[in-house]
């Protein structure tokens, strides 16, 4: 008895681990990509460890209105990354919490009924919007390994090295280990980097020893959020890409658990979701799903108490209060993000493609809604002026790759999958009417 708090903190800490590269690296790239300064960065960087521990509290934490009350993880999505960052270079930062505010709202009102609304996002929508996103995030990445866009040693011979060097080691790791080293090689290969980037003169620790050892978190510290319909809209179809995982992991972790769930616990789940999103959205956060890799960890371990993750959910929120942590994320150089930033964003491309996997390919109007919808996505990403001459009102669904790509996949599966089975099923209704 007397080992029960040392076995809890040593269990929570491993949950922590196995999701921190994931933590940090969303608010590193978005924050990146923003231009944010290294005060700003830190800050970001430490709410949102903050807000990944409320949020993992939220959920594990089961009462009448939310909270799926299994060994869950939440961390923020990476199909948000993309979007974000889209956002925030069209709109501005503040439109990026608008829009994730919105979502979180959303999210909560349709939460008791998105049962019924799964059915217009089948694998063939799902994982196309998965792909597109996954796809449109790869510049980003291959931008970082040079260095970052306006560095001045852009596309040097120490930044390549360094790239595929971080990439290299974490492929090695992923090759010759397994369980919880796998699980972290990111994390661990982020670190490896950086030492080295370190001896070249790429550390700059300015960033850790002008952070505080302590802060508040602040409502709209980046200012008050602006609400923009295109950005709502992404950000929304982002959401219901996040729950249709997330149904995935609840269900994985009731088989694991052996305790099942109901409707009402799903919708619960889902209204945590939603909860967290809008947590995180007053706070300058990101929105929150639920992490696949912890799931791993839950059956790797063999510990399935809730106790653990309010541990692991408790050490976040700890971490998040103290700012010289977060600061110390923020002197991860470009290239040495950029390498892993390869390794994980192509992950978010090969889970995108292992969705795509349940689909029915011997069917071509599934096909024509892969090919068409990511098709869209990307042109528009690649050639954003395609619609410049078309009304406000139309550029509002066509000026995004993504939510392009989403409408397109959602329509093509209504048309070709939907409304074909609804008329199927009408139709011997009619027959029996006009017999009687």
């Amino acid at each position: 008895m007397n080992n029960q708090p040392f076995r809890l903190a040593s269990l929570g800490i491993q949950h922590v681990l196995a999701m921190y590269a994931g933590a940090i690296i969303v608010p590193l790239i978005v924050g990146g990509a923003l231009n944010l300064t290294g005060e700003q960065l830190t800050y970001l960087v430490s709410i949102d460890i903050m807000m990944c521990g409320i949020a993992t509290l939220l959920q594990v934490w089961t009462n009448k209105f939310f909270g799926i009350g299994l060994p869950v993880v939440l961390g923020c999505t990476f199909t948000a990354v993309g979007p974000m960052i889209a956002i925030g270079g069209q709109y501005g930062i503040s439109s990026i919490y608008g829009a994730i505010i919105s979502s979180g709202l959303i999210v909560v009102l349709i939460s008791k009924y998105f049962g019924k609304l799964a059915k217009f996002f089948p694998p063939v929508v799902t994982g196309s919007v998965v792909t597109i996103i996954g796809v449109t995030l790869i510049p980003v990445a291959i931008n970082n390994m040079a260095g970052g866009q306006g560095s001045p040693d852009f596309g040097s011979l120490s930044n390549i090295s360094l790239a595929f060097g971080t990439l290299l080691f974490i492929i090695f790791l992923y090759k010759f280990f397994t369980g919880f080293i796998r699980s972290v090689s990111i994390l661990i290969g982020l670190v490896a980097g950086t030492v080295v980037a370190s001896f070249m003169g790429k550390v700059h620790f300015t960033a850790v020893s002008e952070a505080s050892w302590f802060h508040m978190a602040k409502p709209f510290y980046f200012g008050t959020p602006t609400f923009n319909v295109t950005a709502i809209l992404t950000m929304t179809l982002v959401a219901i890409v996040s729950l249709v995982e997330s149904t995935g992991v609840y269900y994985a972790l009731s088989d694991i658990c052996k305790k099942e769930i109901s409707e009402k616990d799903l919708a619960k789940g889902y209204r945590a979701e939603g909860l967290a999103s809008v947590i995180g959205g007053l706070f300058n956060a990101f929105p929150y799903t639920t992490y696949s890799q912890n799931v791993g960890l839950v059956q790797l371990s063999g510990v399935k108490s809730n106790s653990v993750i309010y541990t692991a959910g408790g050490l976040l929120v700890l971490l998040g209060l103290v700012p010289k942590i977060g600061a110390l994320t923020t002197i991860i150089p470009a290239s040495v993000l950029g390498g892993a930033m390869v390794a994980m964003f192509g992950m978010v491309v090969a889970y995108g493609i292992k969705m795509l996997s349940k689909v029915n390919f011997a069917s071509q109007e599934n096909l024509l809604i892969i090919a068409c919808s990511v098709g869209m996505g990307l042109g528009v990403t690649v050639v954003p002026g395609l619609f410049a001459q078309m009304p406000e009102s139309i550029r509002i669904l066509t000026e995004n790759g993504i939510v392009l790509g989403s409408l397109t996949a959602i329509f093509l599966n209504i048309v070709f999958n939907i409304l074909p089975k609804y008329k199927e099923n009408k139709l011997p209704a009619l027959k029996e009417r006009k017999a009687s």
